[in-house]
């Protein structure tokens, strides 16, 4: 899962999305805190975002994944003005096992993420803290062909975990 955010207290806004998540499901694993330069044509704020490895139960399916981070943007006042502008909050689901979808709802993998180092730089760190070798290939491959070019840091912020496997 990919978080980002841009708008008021960015770090408090990464906590309260992860917080929320962490009620549901156990944390497999987090990246630290990437500051992100905004893509496209919008003028706004840098983002923070992250990743975040979850261990969902086996019979949980996409769909039900994707109504629950919805719910939490809708419960932090997400609004959904400017495609691709500034956001409180976002949640997105990058990778969900072997699973592959295409629906009007949900793409997974997540359509755009090859095209964005702010989701492979957090994606390649979180897969490497969990030991995930297979999403850490495909993050480096990933990373290695993408055109992206915007700047990805890592900041000194990092997430607290309330509920750890």
């Amino acid at each position: 899962m990919s978080i980002g955010t841009n708008l008021g207290d960015r770090q408090a806004n990464l906590q309260t999305a992860v917080n929320h998540l962490t009620k549901r499901y156990p944390v497999l694993g987090v990246s630290k805190i990437y500051e992100t330069q905004p893509v496209g044509e919008v003028v706004q704020d840098d983002f923070y975002n992250i990743a975040l490895a979850l261990e969902v139960p086996d019979t949980l399916k996409p769909e039900v994944l994707l109504t629950q981070t919805q719910q939490i943007e809708k419960d932090m006042k997400r609004v959904k003005t400017i495609h691709w502008g500034p956001r409180k909050i976002d949640l997105d689901i990058l990778l969900f096992g072997d699973v592959r979808l295409v629906s009007e709802t949900l793409t997974i993998p997540h359509a755009e993420m090859a095209n964005r180092r702010f989701v492979l730089q957090p994606l390649l760190e979180v897969a490497e803290r969990i030991s995930d070798a297979a999403t850490a290939t495909l993050a480096r491959q990933l990373l290695d062909k993408t055109a992206d070019q915007n700047w990805v840091q890592p900041t000194k912020y990092e997430i607290t975990l309330i509920n750890v496997v």
